[in-house]
């Protein structure tokens, strides 16, 4: 079965008055397989925003069905959504989120506090990831005193705290230099080589060569997608880019 099976999935929104509607998604269909890492392309306001909003249970779509492990997303009550976000997912941000009055370490553990685990068992989840991350170092530190790429790395760890079925990653290199997302997308590929399922919405085909699919998103639907196979990081960076290009000039000659 697959982890993730979005359905035909649709979003309409209306504007201001019903003057006018937006088609945001169309018919959207994929899965993704336990232990892929995909990453999802596409310029701004192809619908990339929209689906990642969806996938997360942030936004109801209009039509269609998500199924995560077979669970139907809509079936979930408004009031267990946060405890259900908690529980299965885990999110990256561009911008990180961290809450600047908490150290990096309270950052970190912040989703078990809010599910009302014991302190003891949270440190013992806490350590093994902040020395895979490489931050034992700057925990009781806070956000301002630290790097962007720290800061990235403590969000990474806040997302894999909780043990995530999916971890949902947008754009997470987008506020990044070049050296601290170099280092972040390894740890990306390092984290998906132990087993965990990452979808990563991303305009960088740099970061996108990292993953093992890339599906290309435009106008709302998934209209392409490709795949790494044996493909080293390099090769497989040059086919994104390519097959960027060559949707590019079709898309001219229409």
């Amino acid at each position: 079965m697959s982890l993730l099976d979005v359905r035909d999935l649709k979003k309409t929104y209306t504007t201001r008055f019903g003057a006018n509607q937006v088609q945001a998604l169309k018919e959207v269909s994929f899965s993704v397989e336990p232990g892929e890492f995909i990453a999802i392309m596409g310029e701004s306001g192809s619908g990339k925003t929209t689906l990642l909003n969806a996938l997360a249970a942030l936004d109801k779509p209009s039509d269609g069905k998500i199924y995560l492990e077979g669970q139907d997303l809509s079936g979930i009550k408004d009031k267990d959504l946060s405890k259900f976000r908690r529980n299965n997912l885990g999110f990256v941000f561009q911008d990180f989120n961290l809450l600047d009055t908490f150290s990096i370490e309270d950052n970190i553990l912040l989703p078990l506090v809010l599910s009302g685990m014991d302190y003891v068992p949270m440190r013992q989840r806490l350590l093994p990831v902040a020395e895979k991350l490489g931050i034992t170092d700057i925990l009781k530190k806070y956000p301002y005193e630290v790097s962007g790429g720290q800061k990235q790395r403590a969000a990474v760890a806040r997302a894999l705290i909780t043990g995530p079925k999916l971890i949902l990653a947008d754009e997470p290199t987008g506020a990044l230099d070049s050296k601290s997302s170099d280092e972040l997308l390894s740890l990306f590929e390092a984290i998906n080589a132990s087993g965990q399922t990452i979808l990563m919405v991303t305009h960088s085909a740099k970061a996108a060569s990292k993953a093992s699919r890339v599906l290309f998103i435009k106008d709302g639907k998934i209209y392409h997608q490709i795949y790494r196979g044996g493909d080293s990081s390099a090769a497989f960076y040059k086919k994104i880019s390519d097959t960027l290009i060559l949707l590019g000039t079709q898309e001219h000659e229409v």
